[in-house]
């Protein structure tokens, strides 16, 4: 088995498609409850008009199925895994899992460590990632991409497969990039343009 996904999976990811409802609901949750305006201080020194705070759809209860909702519409059938670093992704991922598997469809949730553990059963992997499981590496917000591709490289470590990175919000454009450098598909659930916002490029995680 390889470690990278199949060659068509980048254009069947790009095909799944979001009920359009749905996709409008989650917009303007985020909209309500994670977006702020005014003048914000980025990591590089920048300055920027808006920020967001994706957790605050995600640890909502109606935000949380609508992330989920999007977020089934667009894994592929194959993945057995969701997970990623924390904490941005320990919400979503456990989230999108617990709405899954009350839809029948089993989905192993894990959570990656900043670092390794030293003590108990060690090592960076908390939760039920197995070797060989095929992985979507998710995240709450992402910018530059280095939390996901973080993650990514841990989940081979420990034996599973990165196929997909699928973000809530895909804020500055970049990661996308680095995924196909990396032959990992990129499907964030929606995007900075698609929340009425340019672009941030690569500022944070």
């Amino acid at each position: 088995m390889t470690d990278q996904p199949t060659a068509d999976l980048p254009d069947a990811v790009a095909r799944a498609a979001i009920p359009p409802d749905v996709h409008a609901a989650l917009v303007a949750h985020l909209l309500e409850h994670s977006v702020r305006l005014g003048t914000f201080t980025l990591k590089s020194g920048r300055t920027s008009r808006w920020f967001i705070d994706a957790k605050q759809t995600v640890c909502r209860p109606d935000g949380l199925l609508l992330v989920a909702e999007a977020m089934l519409a667009v894994l592929p059938d194959d993945v057995t895994a969701i997970g990623g670093l924390t904490m941005g992704a320990d919400p979503v991922a456990f989230g999108v899992a617990g709405v899954a598997a009350g839809r029948g469809r089993p989905l192993r949730a894990f959570s990656v460590r900043k670092e390794a553990k030293d003590h108990g059963g060690g090592g960076r992997i908390a939760g039920a990632l197995e070797p060989g499981d095929r992985v979507a590496v998710t995240e709450d917000c992402v910018t530059r991409g280095a939390s996901p591709m973080e993650a990514a490289a841990v989940v081979r470590e420990a034996g599973g497969i990165p196929v997909l990175v699928v973000p809530v919000v895909d804020r500055g454009g970049t990661c996308g990039g680095r995924c196909t450098a990396a032959g990992i598909a990129f499907r964030p659930l929606v995007t900075a343009p698609e929340l009425g916002f340019e672009y941030e490029g690569g500022d944070a995680g």
